[in-house]
C-alpha cells in the first residue's frame, strides 16, 4: 500500500455511557498498522452524543455497540444520518467498480441496520445476556472470509438487551444478504435463536456479539459486582468462574479479537490495493 493511505472512521454509538468497547476498536487498529506497517489513520465520530457523522471520504466504517433501546431512535436526526451513511456507501459501492468502501456494524449498530433492511424482528430480551459465549456458525459463515481461522463454535463477548430474532428470509434474498452466524443451540430451551452475524452485502458486515473485546476490558466487567451477580443468578457461580479462567485462554476471545476485525481490514485493504 505504497503510495495510498487507508482511512477509518470509527463511529461511537456509546451515548456517552462508559464503554470498553471503543478502546478496544482503537487498539485493534493501532495493532493492525504495526503489525503489517500500513499508513493507517483513524478518526473518531461521536455521533448520537453529539451528532458527529463522518463523509464518504473514508476507506472503511466501524461503527460500534452502545446503550439502549435500538427502536426508540426511530426518526432521530442521528440515526437517519447513520441510515443516510449506509445508503451512500451502497450507492458509492454500486457505482464504483474497482475500488469499494467497507463497514463494519456492531452490536446496537448492527440491530439498527437489521431494522432498516427489515430483515427479522428486533426484540427486547427477556433478560440481559452478558458474558462469553459460544456462537455458532451457519454453512455460509463457514465460507464467509471473515471468519478465516476460528473456530465453529467460536467464543465472543455478548452484552445485550435487545436481539434479532425471526429471520425474513425473502428480504435476505432481496438484500442479497447472508446469515452467517447464531445464537447456539439451548437444548433445553424452547426460545427462538437469535442472529448473530450478517453480511449486508459484499462490503457491509455486522456481529451482534463484540469482536473488538479483549481480557482486559472483559475482566473489568467481569469483577464488577452487579455484573457477578446477575452472571451468577442467570448461569450458576461455576460458569461464572469458567468465564473469569476462560479470559486469557488463546482458545476463546483472545482468538475471535485477533480474527474476525482484522480480517475485515485484510479485505478492505486488499480491495484497495487491488484498486
Amino acid at each position: 500500500m505504497n503510495k495510498k493511505d487507508f482511512k477509518v472512521a470509527v463511529i461511537d454509538m456509546n451515548n456517552g455511557a462508559p464503554n470498553q468497547g471503543m478502546r478496544g476498536i482503537q487498539e485493534i487498529l493501532a495493532r493492525y498498522r504495526d503489525d503489517n506497517h500500513i499508513n493507517l489513520s483513524f478518526d473518531l465520530f461521536d455521533l448520537r452524543q453529539r451528532g458527529e457523522i463522518p463523509g464518504l471520504d473514508y476507506d472503511a466504517y466501524i461503527s460500534s455497540g452502545g446503550p439502549g433501546s435500538p427502536l426508540e431512535s426511530e426518526g432521530e436526526k442521528w440515526e437517519n444520518d447513520f441510515y443516510n451513511l449506509l445508503d451512500q456507501i451502497e450507492a458509492f459501492n454500486t457505482q464504483s467498480e474497482t475500488q469499494k468502501k467497507h463497514a463494519f456494524l456492531i452490536c446496537h449498530s448492527f440491530q439498527l441496520a437489521c431494522r432498516k433492511y427489515k430483515l427479522g424482528n428486533v426484540t427486547e430480551r427477556r433478560s440481559n445476556a452478558f458474558g462469553i459465549f459460544p456462537i455458532t456458525l451457519t454453512e455460509e459463515g463457514e465460507q464467509d472470509e471473515i471468519f478465516n481461522g476460528i473456530t465453529n463454535p467460536f467464543f465472543s463477548v455478548d452484552s445485550r438487551d435487545w436481539q434479532v430474532i425471526e429471520p425474513d428470509f425473502d428480504a435476505f434474498e432481496k438484500k442479497g444478504a447472508k446469515l452467517l452466524a447464531i445464537e447456539k443451540e439451548r437444548k433445553h430451551i424452547d426460545l427462538e435463536r437469535c442472529m448473530m452475524a450478517i453480511r449486508f452485502s459484499n462490503e457491509i458486515i455486522g456481529t451482534q456479539f463484540h469482536p473488538e473485546a479483549d481480557p482486559v476490558g472483559m475482566k473489568m466487567y467481569l469483577l464488577q459486582e452487579e455484573k457477578k451477580k446477575a452472571i451468577v443468578d442467570m448461569h450458576g457461580e461455576q460458569k461464572y468462574l469458567d468465564m473469569l479462567n476462560s479470559l486469557d485462554d488463546p482458545a476463546r476471545i483472545v482468538l475471535t479479537q485477533s480474527v474476525i476485525l482484522p480480517n475485515f481490514l485484510n479485505k478492505a485493504i486488499g480491495n484497495l490495493q487491488e484498486a
